[in-house]
């Protein structure tokens, strides 16, 4: 049964007006609904027991656990690798396919996941997103970040199993093995 009062209430999606107001961050709502919905994140009812951190839903807590146990549920039957993430491992698997679905839309070259598109099309750009804070010098990827931030540090994290010398670079690591061939 159609009633007045539900009429009413359709309306109100098709209207602006927000009369609900969540009390704590003063977020604004069309229906009483939709306001109970949103006060559930600023609850955080899903507390991990191991460090506290809180979570709005369940699936996210139990998610969050697995980097405490490590534990990685989803295994790759073709190489091994594990993931946490069921996504990830889906992702992963493409490599083993050969399925590269994503292409630059400049150069045509194809990507198995849309992460190595992303990265690959700052080729083109010129985006240089990631700044030491240091130097102020900026890279296309964290990794180089990472790496050239060694410098400042003094850190060589790549060592020669055959002589034990260090290196800030895996290629450089790489470029001294080959004296050894």
């Amino acid at each position: 049964p159609h009633t007045f009062t539900n009429l009413q209430s359709h309306l109100i999606v098709h209207s602006d007006s927000r009369p609900f107001t969540c009390s704590t961050c003063a977020k604004s709502f069309k229906t009483k609904q939709c306001l109970r919905s949103h006060q559930v994140v600023h609850k955080r009812p899903f507390s991990c027991d191991v460090c506290g951190k809180t979570f709005i839903v369940n699936q996210a807590l139990k998610l969050h656990k697995l980097q405490h146990t490590g534990e990685k549920p989803h295994a790759c039957e073709h190489c091994g690798k594990a993931f946490r993430v069921r996504a990830n491992y889906s992702k992963h698997l493409l490599i083993h396919t050969g399925e590269k679905p994503y292409d630059c839309d400049t150069c045509g070259k194809c990507f198995s996941n849309t992460g190595n598109l992303n990265r690959h099309q700052r080729i083109h750009t010129g985006e240089k997103p990631f700044s030491c804070e240091t130097c102020g010098r900026s890279f296309n990827q964290g990794n180089s970040l990472k790496a050239h931030q060694q410098i400042h540090t003094g850190e060589k994290q790549f060592m020669c199993d055959k002589c034990g010398k260090s290196f800030s670079y895996l290629r450089n690591l790489k470029d001294h093995k080959c004296f050894y061939v």
